[in-house]
């Protein structure tokens, strides 16, 4: 048989986002033909194939938020794919990959005409649940992963009533990346206060650069901003916030203090001009191209370290730093904001489930994803990979290691994803208009009320 095309991907857009066991190798997802029959009388006879060529042609379909092929995780990504490719040459696997944004609205398409067999999905109330009650995901067995070394809970987002419909590929830490560099040139200092952070946004704008680059245009990263000031106010706010969901009501008067507090930043001038129309890609080029002098970002960029598109004086320096405390509140330097997002599902109507499924338990692999991970600067696996440090890591996956092993306190989903698909539409739209004046907060808070109802 000849070797289909191995892989088309489709990219659109930038660079997108969205971020080892130390037990026994699981097996990978069910036993593979071996390539030969066995007669009645005992003896064996070689059929045609070979172990070059075994069983029947399959090709898998899949659909991931994972465009940049060349660094992160989408590089991750399509190196596990090659390597299964090469164990198992009667599979081709097809990957249409698109940026965040296009992905979901893609989704949402395929969930009416039928899904790809593999997709991305988030182990988030605000999309899982309307996937699942469109029965777009197959259920997978929750005894299977028993030895893949995944963190304590960090299947929880991914089930529902006791099933388990996804595995999630990484633990998320929020974070403020800085050019290190830059700041030892200028003489600033790391702010150890959310008041500090604004006063450093202003000094640093005085030297006529960009204090921070802020993804704006998307929302979510507003969003997970405003989970951030939560996260210093409170102390914790996962039980308030679905509280408040649950009820409609965001009346608590944190929610109106972490509202003031995002805006506090867009009036002071922390982040760009046009922020709030300029979108992943072109914030994250403002850092990497030394015109300003912070990001604010989740661990899955930790990569940025070793990519080679990002000139070496800037990708030498790159240091990170979390969310630092708001006076008089409970939150504590080392409660942090993190939480398992982004994974893998299978669809329900794949016609090849059963393949599928193999691709899909040798993703999980920990030599697979969790070792790749780690040696391609891919933040944290959501599965043990002490056993995959050689000390040689970059200096930012030092910093992040250090983070997560001193945190106290995780922040677990953030707020825009801890309710309704609908909710979290409205919070990433309108949180825009809050954060540049527009919209007073509340206005927005009950603009929110209003979503839930």
């Amino acid at each position: 048989m000849k070797k289909k095309v191995l892989t088309t991907i489709l990219t659109v857009a930038m660079m997108a986002t969205m971020m080892a066991g130390c037990g026994s190798a699981p097996a990978k997802g069910g036993d593979a033909p071996t390539g030969a029959e066995t007669t009645a009388e005992g003896t064996t006879n070689e059929t045609e194939e070979t172990v070059e060529n075994i069983g029947e042609e399959v090709t898998i379909k899949v659909f991931s938020n994972l465009p940049d092929r060349k660094n992160g995780q989408g590089l991750v990504e399509q190196l596990i794919i090659e390597d299964y490719m090469k164990e198992n040459p009667h599979i081709t696997i097809e990957v249409e990959a698109l940026d965040e944004e296009a992905y979901k609205t893609k989704f949402k398409a395929y969930a009416m005409e039928g899904m790809p067999d593999l997709v991305s999905v988030w182990g988030h109330p605000s999309f899982l649940n309307e996937v699942l009650e469109a029965g777009v995901l197959a259920e997978l067995n929750k005894d299977d992963y028993k030895d893949y070394g995944f963190f304590e809970g960090s299947l929880e987002g991914f089930s529902k009533d006791g099933k388990l419909f996804g595995l999630p590929r990484n633990s998320d830490i929020m974070g403020i990346y800085y050019n290190e560099k830059m700041f030892n040139d200028n003489g600033w200092e790391l702010p150890k206060s959310y008041e500090e952070l604004l006063i450093l946004g202003e000094t640093i704008k005085e030297a006529g650069i960009i204090p921070m680059a802020m993804d704006g245009g998307d929302g979510w990263p507003l969003a997970i901003w405003y989970s951030d000031m939560l996260m210093k106010i409170t102390g914790g706010y996962a039980d308030l916030a679905l509280q408040s969901i649950a009820d409609a009501s965001f009346t608590d008067p944190a929610f109106t203090e972490a509202a003031e507090y995002l805006a506090q930043a867009s009036e002071r001038g922390l982040w760009q001009n046009g922020y709030d129309s300029q979108d992943y890609g072109t914030a994250m080029n403002l850092f990497t191209n030394g015109q300003a002098a912070m990001f604010y970002m989740g661990s899955w960029e930790a990569s940025m370290a070793i990519n080679e598109d990002i000139p070496q004086e800037i990708r030498d320096n790159i240091r990170v730093f979390t969310m630092p405390v708001i006076d008089g509140g409970k939150g504590s330097e080392t409660g942090i904001l993190a939480w398992n997002g982004g994974g893998y599902g299978i669809s329900s109507n794949s016609q090849v489930e059963a393949e599928v499924l193999k691709l899909l338990n040798y993703i999980y692999l920990p030599e697979k994803l969790s070792k790749y991970g780690w040696e391609n600067g891919v933040g944290m696996s959501a599965q043990d990979q002490t056993a995959f440090m050689t000390g040689n890591e970059t200096i930012l996956q030092k910093q992040f290691l250090e983070i997560l092993n001193g945190s106290t306190k995780l922040s677990g989903t953030t707020i825009n994803d801890l309710g309704t698909a609908n909710f979290k539409t409205v919070i990433e739209s309108e949180i825009q208009g809050m954060s540049n004046g527009t919209t007073a907060p509340a206005d927005f808070l009950a603009i929110l009320d209003e979503s839930l109802k």
